[in-house]
């Protein structure tokens, strides 16, 4: 069975992974992809937890890998080795039965006329990581962690024009207020509208600046705005810093009990993201997969 069969079978939910990012940084390593170059144990160790949690699907650590990116932020590694390197660690470490999402996020710059980057580098730079992607064995991909709904259906027009695979497009939202906000003022209407025209499989949220229960809210406007799956990824409550770094405390318990009212609000895929662990989706996974939704 394909990713595809997945998305369009009659199971209830499906699950997925949590934060890759911050469990690196616990076990004392910088965050990000350049891991998978650089320490590819601790990398494949991560996923290999989470994968016996019992979710469908694993994200690769390839998030801010597009090139563009790491010109930016002079992340010295290659683009092509780098997310290679990320397809092959999650293949590895997915057990049968379970999935690979290629993962792509922003560029960290803005869009011209707000920015510096033009639409058609932009796009060219999330075409070239998804056909690496690809190449390294993806079943499909997500792109997620968007603040800018311009910029995620640059991404998604991008990767739908070099693959047929099937595409998760998750918007980060900042506010539940005056109908769900990112930090560029989008509405969760307007995402999943636009996001569901330009050709995604599966719409929803993940990160920003809601806890679970918060996120049960933005996904119920989605679901009035599109027929499609919808997936939710929150965080581990709301980062605190601490020594200036930003702490996430939620426990599993809680968090789990918040995924379970996003999926009551109308979410078929979720998982987690900052500050959430093994734990956190192995309890998730227990508590939503026994309710009765």
């Amino acid at each position: 069975m394909s990713l595809a069969d997945l998305l369009t079978s009659d199971r209830k939910t499906i699950f997925l992974d949590g934060a890759m990012g911050t469990q690196l940084g616990h076990a004392g390593l910088e965050m990000g992809g350049q891991n998978d170059v650089t320490h590819p144990e601790a990398v494949q160790a991560v996923h290999e937890r989470y994968a016996a949690t019992g979710i469908d699907l694993l994200i690769t650590n390839t998030l801010t890998m597009s090139r563009v990116s790491l010109e930016a932020h002079k992340v010295g590694v290659d683009v092509r080795e780098v997310n290679l390197a990320g397809a092959r660690l999650a293949r590895a470490a997915a057990r049968e039965g379970q999935y690979v999402l290629g993962d792509i996020s922003s560029t960290g710059k803005m869009l011209k006329p707000l920015g510096t980057l033009e639409e058609e580098d932009a796009r060219a730079t999330f075409a070239e990581q998804a056909a690496i992607l690809a190449e390294g064995g993806v079943d499909g991909f997500i792109i997620e962690t968007m603040f800018s709904l311009k910029e995620a259906l640059s991404a998604l027009c991008a990767v739908r024009e070099t693959s047929d695979l099937p595409i998760i497009a998750s918007i980060a939202f900042n506010t539940v207020a005056n109908g769900g906000r990112t930090v560029m003022g989008n509405t969760a209407k307007e995402c999943a509208e636009a996001l569901t025209e330009a050709g995604a499989s599966v719409v929803g949220a993940n990160c920003g600046g809601l806890d679970p229960l918060e996120m049960a809210e933005v996904i119920a406007m989605m679901r009035e705005a599109t027929t499609l799956p919808l997936i939710a990824q929150p965080n581990a409550g709301k980062a605190r810093l601490v020594d200036k770094q930003a702490v996430y405390d939620m426990t599993p318990e809680d968090f789990a009990a918040g995924v379970l009212e996003c999926v009551r609000a109308g979410a078929r895929l979720v998982g987690g993201c900052c500050g959430t662990s093994p734990e956190h989706i192995r309890t998730m996974v227990e508590l939503v997969g026994q309710a009765a939704v």
